[in-house]
């Protein structure tokens, strides 16, 4: 058995000698068979050049992606301070030299984990405790409300989507300013209610609906989605579906809002409501 594997390994040797003479003689004999193996060696170059070139892209997209969401986080939050400062003149108050007014503190996270087909549905994001992340932080994308941070790890945050009915958010609608919670009708991914409105107006489809910023979780004038058709509600409310920007289909990256003032907030109310 011994020698049938020595005798095979000295075939397989002496084959690729050969070859690889073969191959040395036609490079050196002839012009055209020249012209055909570095053809030949130039696209196997290329192809292995290639898919190195595109390994390194992707590496460097993802960088590149991480980057993006840093900088829109920073935008956001400067963008944040620009219309304070303009409310508060528009208001004619004063602010105090060195006093920042945005109370808000944006950080970008990816998605890592989403739920979307069940009736509470959740979200879990790549950034925990040590980047700064606390529990009830809102969750936003440029398209729009995302959800609530509901939990937190040392390095991951647990929320609820706005896809869940223990979830609403304080809207707003554009042309009325008309003002009451959104909730998810709990049926398309794509379509939320907007109810307690007053039963005397009259709603449009197409108009608006933005954060109200009567909450601690999201700042004001963020874009939720569009009106759709209303209805009366026992005579004496109206209900309006909106039609929601943000596809939670292809949610990936998102930014976790902090109200700086949402601790200081919710003693006032606590204390206030002990009082009564």
């Amino acid at each position: 058995m011994s020698g049938q594997k020595t005798s095979f390994l000295l075939s397989a040797a002496t084959f690729l000698l050969l070859e690889v003479a073969a191959l040395v003689l036609l490079h050196s004999s002839s012009t055209v068979q020249n012209i055909w193996i570095n053809r030949a060696s130039h696209r196997t170059k290329a192809f292995l050049w290639g898919g190195g070139e595109a390994l390194r892209n992707q590496f460097r997209l993802d960088d590149l992606n991480q980057e993006l969401q840093a900088e829109n986080a920073r935008l956001q939050e400067r963008l944040r301070a620009y219309e304070l400062r303009d409310a508060a003149q528009e208001e004619q108050e004063y602010v105090a030299p060195g006093v920042n007014p945005a109370v808000y503190h944006y950080i970008p996270a990816t998605v890592v984990k989403m739920s979307r087909n069940q009736v509470h549905n959740y979200i879990i994001l790549n950034k925990g405790s040590e980047d700064g992340i606390r529990p009830q932080s809102g969750i936003i994308s440029d398209r729009g409300v995302v959800g609530i941070v509901e939990a937190v790890s040392q390095h991951y945050s647990y929320g609820l989507t706005l896809m869940n009915p223990e979830m609403s958010v304080g809207a707003r609608l554009g042309s009325t300013e008309q003002v009451g919670p959104l909730y998810w009708d709990g049926v398309s991914t794509h379509r939320a209610l907007m109810r307690n409105l007053s039963a005397h107006y009259v709603l449009y489809p197409g108009d608006t609906v933005r954060t109200s910023g009567f909450s601690v979780f999201f700042p004001p004038d963020i874009p939720i989605g569009v009106t759709g058709n209303s209805r009366l509600v026992d005579g004496t409310t109206r209900e309006v579906e909106v039609f929601l920007f943000q596809d939670f289909s292809t949610l990936r990256y998102v930014t976790v809002v902090e109200n700086l003032a949402r601790e200081e907030i919710t003693a006032l109310e606590a204390t206030v409501e002990d009082a009564l």
